[in-house]
């Protein structure tokens, strides 16, 4: 349902404090008009929804706790309903913060009870995750449990010394644990997780189901071309390498129903559709593309997406979101929407999961303290990651923090005086003092053991 400037209505229901994030998220999608009903259990989802539903065009859910089964029987027109999913950032954050709540020293071996996340889902992150002296006791009973049974279930792992402390994703479990002194994770989505869901909840509805045809517009450049080129010694190898670079993304191009052009050298152009596209990368979270190429080429690509309401808007998002992933150091991808808002890096050759296994958790209690948060660091690794830089200047910083560069001073100088970071040299300018070059110096041993 829209209003009188066609925005849709969305449903939000969910836990006081998600419902403001989440709509300090959707602030960025003017399409939305956002109507709200606070609840902190299934039931409460159930009645809110009730109220709700035949006044808007689709319903969004901040936990997956929340998704009673009544929901889906009481409309009888099917408005789509998506979740918020929780992924491991969420995980990794709350996991972090309960260690500190808890007074458990990293080489302490420790376990922890958990709801909310599937065996198969816990084992990768707890995997990933590297953490030798932790364990989880997960939940895994009722299908849908109310609050009143895990709360059971984390207090007497914790009354009995079997845990350490509860890690779970629903809210007012949080605060009944709180209350009765047992410490407690609350595992949320982060603002990514927000953006794509809110995305496919968009594409969704019938008042912008048309936007699958949309035209979107892609800039792709192949990292290094100049380079590549000097590792054939004959001009016919030359000539062949470029139509197998063609070829490649010809058949790529054409599994998105689109058109491709090239535009000389290492740079090409391709037109697609946003549903198409939507569809290829999972939802805006990998490029098949880039993988193909490096397995069978040995190259890494930067691709730059935009989306807009006219073909020339588009072009304008895919050239600035093509800047974007050349400042991120190539073999990246990202999109720039109609409101110029940003999704990316969008995962490319390797997964994009930032290993905080090759930090402790010590470090990670440092670089908290210093003011770096889990999504600051988690650019940072990334891109050293891709690139292998340990230095930037303050301008570079503020391109991989994505945040303004009067703000990434601030930072930088809050990480100088924790010892995270050191001024390594300096850079001549024509005209006022040398720019400071930074180096990210509590990465070092990251950076050794890649």
């Amino acid at each position: 349902m829209t209003d009188g400037d066609n925005q849709i209505a969305i449903g939000l229901i969910g836990p006081e404090a998600m419902l403001g994030k989440v709509l300090r998220v959707i602030s960025d999608f003017p399409s939305f008009r956002p109507v709200t009903a606070a609840a902190d259990t299934a039931e409460q989802a159930a009645e809110a929804a009730q109220r709700l539903l035949p006044d808007v065009e689709v319903l969004m859910l901040t936990g997956p706790g929340l998704l009673h089964p009544a929901i889906k029987e009481m409309q009888p027109e099917r408005k789509p309903i998506h979740v918020i999913p929780l992924t491991d950032t969420g995980f990794l954050r709350a996991f972090y913060q309960l260690q500190v709540l808890a007074g458990v020293a990293p080489s302490e071996e420790a376990a922890y009870s958990i709801d909310s996340l599937a065996s198969s889902a816990l084992d990768k992150l707890t995997a990933e995750l590297d953490e030798r002296q932790a364990s989880f006791i997960r939940y895994d009973q009722a299908l849908h449990p109310g609050a009143a049974a895990l709360v059971e279930f984390h207090e007497r792992h914790y009354r009995s010394g079997r845990s350490r402390g509860a890690l779970t994703a629903e809210h007012q479990v949080m605060e009944i644990l709180g209350a009765r002194g047992v410490p407690c994770g609350w595992i949320t989505p982060s603002s990514q997780n927000i953006v794509v869901a809110l995305e496919r909840a968009l594409l969704s509805t019938e008042t912008r189901r048309g936007i699958e045809a949309q035209i979107v517009v892609g800039m792709l450049n192949v990292d290094d071309f100049g380079k590549q080129l000097e590792r054939h010694s004959s001009e016919h190898e030359i000539q062949r390498f470029k139509l197998d670079v063609h070829r490649t993304l010809i058949d790529y191009v054409e599994s998105l129903d689109g058109y491709l052009i090239h535009l000389g050298s290492d740079d090409y152009l391709f037109f697609t559709t946003r549903g198409i596209f939507e569809r290829e990368t999972g939802g805006y979270k990998s490029v098949p593309l880039a993988r193909e190429i490096s397995r069978t080429l040995d190259l890494s690509l930067s691709m730059g997406i935009g989306f807009g309401r006219s073909a020339n808007e588009a072009g304008t998002h895919a050239r600035l979101a093509l800047r974007h992933a050349k400042e991120a150091g190539g073999n990246a991808c990202f999109i720039v929407r109609e409101d110029k808002t940003r999704i990316g890096p969008l995962e490319m050759t390797d997964p994009i999961q930032v290993s905080l296994s090759l930090t402790d958790s010590e470090l990670l209690r440092s670089t908290e303290d210093a003011g770096m948060t889990s999504a600051y660091l988690s650019r940072l690794l990334h891109h050293v990651g891709r690139t292998g830089r340990l230095e930037y200047e303050v301008h570079e910083l503020s391109e991989v923090l994505d945040v303004t560069v009067r703000s990434t001073h601030r930072l930088v100088q809050q990480w100088t005086d924790h010892g995270l970071v050191r001024v390594a040299g300096y850079v001549k300018v024509p005209k006022g003092r040398p720019k400071q070059v930074f180096r990210l110096s509590f990465l070092e041993t990251y950076e050794g053991g890649r």
